[in-house]
């Protein structure tokens, strides 16, 4: 499948075929936009505006229908289907504009997470020894991640992959705490404002910036054994 096929696919919200989803599985570029189209999607729901058509606009349509000369209902149809575009368009475009960098990545981080564990590419190189994982990403990224062994605090290291966030590749580094998964992502980025932390649907996001590094912990773990794997990798 193309990118141009996908595309198309993902415009259509009901769209889902096992060809897309093997394509969304090794295309990042394509992955990236269903995400931001589904976040997109959820925040139209939410919270567009409802627009009552103008008085004028409905006299003229209802003089229209009584006139002896009625302008044909497929015209006024077509009208109509051009005004509700017109309409979804602005709405759109003034949805995507409230919706800040941080928010959507926030939602792609979680979506990322969470798509880990619902198919079968959690992990890339299945891995407890830090001395594999790190040497694995080597010709693959742009960077070296920072693999730690947390095991003796609980934080078992599983493994690692490859993501891809904010238009760089990442490394997302897989641990285990008791039977819940961890994902740690992290890429370089200098950048000093303030970093995604929230809680959907029972996952908890916390992001931070460490030598020109910025690191991002996902899991329905509880919030302060993810706060403690945090402070773990501050250290």
């Amino acid at each position: 499948m193309t990118c141009e096929s996908a595309q198309e696919l993902i415009d259509i919200e009901s769209a889902s075929t096992p060809d897309l989803a093997e394509h969304l599985e090794s295309c990042p570029e394509c992955r990236k936009m269903r995400e931001e189209m589904m976040v997109l999607r959820n925040v139209v729901r939410e919270q567009a505006p409802y627009y009552r058509a103008p008085a004028a606009l409905r006299q003229r349509i209802l003089a229209q229908s009584r006139s002896p000369k009625p302008v044909p209902w497929n015209w006024l149809a077509l009208a109509a289907s051009v005004l509700l575009v017109a309409s979804i368009a602005g709405n759109v475009a003034l949805l995507r504009s409230r919706v800040s960098p941080r928010e959507l990545l926030a939602a792609n981080l979680i979506s990322a997470h969470v798509r880990s564990l619902a198919g079968t590419h959690l992990i890339d190189v299945p891995s407890s020894d830090r001395h594999t994982v790190k040497p694995w990403f080597n010709g693959k990224l742009d960077f070296s991640p920072d693999v730690r062994d947390l095991s003796v605090d609980g934080f078992s290291l599983a493994g690692g992959r490859l993501e891809y966030f904010e238009g760089h590749p990442a490394a997302a580094l897989v641990f285990e705490r008791r039977k819940h998964v961890i994902n740690l992502f992290t890429w370089p980025s200098a950048a000093a404002e303030q970093q995604p932390e929230t809680t959907s649907n029972g996952y908890h996001l916390i992001c931070w910036t460490q030598a020109a590094m910025k690191y991002c912990a996902v899991s329905d773990v509880n919030e302060a054994e993810l706060r403690q794997f945090v402070e773990l990798y501050h250290k």
